[in-house]
């Protein structure tokens, strides 16, 4: 009896020529930038530098150093109040709870720039503002602001010029707040305002009723000094007028000569019908004995904030 042989094993299967989707390696997608908002943990007062700290990646302790350095200058606090006015607030959990169950992609190191930069920033307002208590040299907030500008500005090109992280955009948002500082330091609209709240009018008759400083704080102001007499003085009549918010208007006898100095942060200024001019010296009218001789019988210097500035004749 012949035996039937054993059937032979099916040779393998060919390995597929895909491999599994597992072992795929996607690349990593776009940072997702949180949004700008105050922070509803890391804070101190109302959660604006942490805000920004987590919108820029500088670290929170650098903004808050920079908003003292902004106070020093004198337009820090505010500043800091715009912020946390325009600023929504943010969650209580943080950034960290909006992005749970989110993969971050891996990210890579970060610039070195914004750290340096913010250095030398805090360097070189510090050393001002200790020359400007130290030393007899006074350093004006606009002279701060400038130079720290400046620095920013320097960052700004070295970031362009480098890789890392986040390396331009903290210092943008930073040489924005600096540069709102700086155009609220050179108006200063709110300078003045502790004159008190109320329209105000003085009306000297004699020279020696003529007090050397008038102030006004929120309000109109009028000086007239139309009434005294020029023909008995002893040397010109000088006096200063500071105005917070509100319009100054300052009267002059027709035949004095008069020297202005006027400067207003946010306003018109008009000398005697002249809308160009904001100081000099002034010749009287008419023919009395002390008209036109190039010495002034009144002497005005005039620091408004906000509001027009006018000088007129009786």
């Amino acid at each position: 009896m012949t035996s039937v042989p054993p059937p032979r094993p099916a040779p393998p299967a060919p390995p597929p020529l895909d491999p599994p989707a597992a072992e795929y390696a996607f690349p990593p997608g776009p940072q997702v930038r949180p949004p700008l908002r105050r922070s509803g943990t890391d804070k101190v007062i109302g959660g604006v530098s942490g805000g920004l700290a987590e919108y820029t990646g500088i670290d929170a302790l650098l903004w808050r150093v920079g908003f003292v350095a902004l106070a020093l200058a004198g337009p820090g606090i505010p500043v800091y109040l715009l912020l946390w006015i325009f600023m929504s607030a943010g969650s209580g959990g943080g950034i960290g709870a909006s992005r749970a169950g989110r993969v971050k992609a891996p990210a890579g190191p970060r610039s070195p720039v914004p750290g340096i930069t913010v250095a030398g920033l805090l360097i070189v307002v510090g050393t001002m503002v200790l020359i400007s208590r130290f030393t007899d040299w006074s350093v004006a907030p606009r002279f701060v602001l400038g130079s720290a500008l400046l620095v920013v500005g320097l960052g700004l090109v070295a970031a362009a010029f480098s890789g890392g992280r986040r390396a331009k955009g903290g210092l943008i948002a930073l040489g924005a707040l600096l540069s709102v500082a700086l155009i609220a330091v050179t108006a200063e609209p709110w300078r003045n305002i502790e004159g008190g709240v109320g329209d105000r009018t003085y009306h000297p008759t004699t020279a020696d009723a003529v007090r050397p400083v008038y102030s006004g704080g929120v309000g109109d102001v009028v000086l007239d000094l139309s009434d005294i007499d020029l023909s008995d003085l002893d040397g010109a009549i000088t006096t200063r007028l500071d105005a917070g918010v509100g319009d100054v208007e300052i009267r002059v006898p027709r035949s004095a000569d008069v020297r202005v100095e006027a400067n207003s942060g946010i306003g018109s200024i008009e000398v005697f019908g002249d809308r160009t001019s904001d100081g000099g010296l002034f010749p009287g009218q008419g023919s009395a004995a002390w008209t036109g001789d190039d010495d002034p019988e009144i002497v005005l210097d005039i620091d408004a904030g906000i509001g027009d500035v006018e000088v007129t004749r009786a």
